[in-house]
């Protein structure tokens, strides 16, 4: 049985690369693994040789010491792997297979999964509905920073790329540029800036990607104000527009600014939501939704989301060098390589 090295939480602000158990057919007990779910046999479960995992800025959230994450908590929950290993009850999953992991782990048998919710499942958390690969409160899951990494009920969750050489070229691939426009909330108030660029103050829909961590607008940039995205967000939205919240919030936050916030209460404009009739989605983004879309789009080069990231591959052992330099504001997407596969790819 091979070794197996992946990214370990060791308390605020500090994490590291070390030994971890190479993946087993069952839920062993650890750090963050709900008692109920110790020993859960996974014979529908596949392993993976990690090519390629990512840092997520929902990571930096327990990094910085601002969930209730365990020390020695494996992280990491954005995955892509080939399959070198099943479970006796995969069928349809083969080794070789290159394959894309949805970060919300789902058993495709419950009411929430038959109806798209993947989010959300109902039975792979025993603390509340919906879980993901290596974070906080989500049933204790072993991440997906590592060489290897065990994905359960694989031929549901696994979404395998239909030609493995052409995507190991289009992975980090950034040859082709985009088109955005930026502004800067540390120079004013955004709806300022966004009628300089449009010519109204107002947008069709937007979304909150960064969560319960927000800062102030302007002279504010530097305090933490945690309800000033979703604020923003219903002041800059068109009456019969959209919200989308993927951006974490958190029911336990012990470095909040307030004891309300503490326990993710957020002083919120909803009145003003309400007003404009605004459509509101929130929660883990139900991945199997789009992810074969999304796969198909990147491969036939109709959207560029490495570029869009500014993705850059480093090597597992700079992952601490990785979470430090993503937490000081660095315009990186960073994506660790485990095995080395990104540079053969290259």
């Amino acid at each position: 049985m091979p070794g197996n090295k992946g990214v370990v939480y060791e308390g605020p602000g500090k994490v590291e690369v070390g030994e971890i158990g190479y993946p087993e057919f069952e839920l062993k007990d650890g750090p963050g693994v709900h008692p109920a779910n110790v020993g859960r046999k996974l014979p529908h479960a596949a392993i993976l040789r990690t090519v390629a995992t990512n840092i997520c800025g929902s990571d930096q959230h327990m990094v910085r010491g601002r969930t209730t994450a365990p020390r020695g908590l494996v992280l990491g929950h954005e995955i892509t792997g080939e399959v070198v290993e099943t479970g006796p009850d995969v069928e349809f999953v083969k080794i070789g297979d290159l394959v894309s992991v949805p970060f919300n782990i789902s058993c495709g048998r419950c009411r929430n999964c038959k109806e798209g919710k993947t989010g959300i499942c109902e039975n792979v958390n025993p603390d509340r509905p919906g879980s993901a690969y290596g974070y906080v409160d989500m049933g204790g899951w072993v991440g997906g920073q590592a060489e290897y990494a065990l994905v359960p009920y694989a031929d549901w969750n696994l979404l395998k790329f239909p030609d493995k050489d052409r995507a190991m070229e289009k992975i980090l691939d950034l040859a082709h540029s985009f088109g955005c426009e930026t502004v800067n909330v540390a120079l004013g108030e955004p709806k300022d800036q966004i009628e300089h660029i449009l010519g109204t103050p107002e947008v069709d829909c937007a979304v909150d990607a960064v969560g319960f961590e927000a800062h102030g607008h302007g002279h504010e940039a530097e305090v933490e104000r945690p309800a000033t995205v979703l604020n923003t967000l219903m002041d800059v939205t068109r009456a019969g527009g959209a919200l989308g919240i993927p951006g974490l919030y958190v029911t336990g936050d012990p470095g909040a600014v307030d004891e309300a916030a503490k326990q993710g209460s957020l002083s919120i404009r909803f009145g003003l939501g309400w007003a404009k009739s605004h459509s509101i989605a929130t929660g883990q983004c139900p991945v199997m939704r789009y992810n074969r879309q999304l796969m198909e789009a990147i491969l036939h080069d109709r959207v560029q989301i490495a570029k869009a990231v500014n993705a850059t591959a480093i090597p597992l052992d700079e992952a601490p060098r990785g979470y430090r330099e993503f937490d000081q504001g660095a315009a990186h997407k960073y994506v660790l390589d485990p095995n080395g596969l990104l540079g053969t790819a290259a």
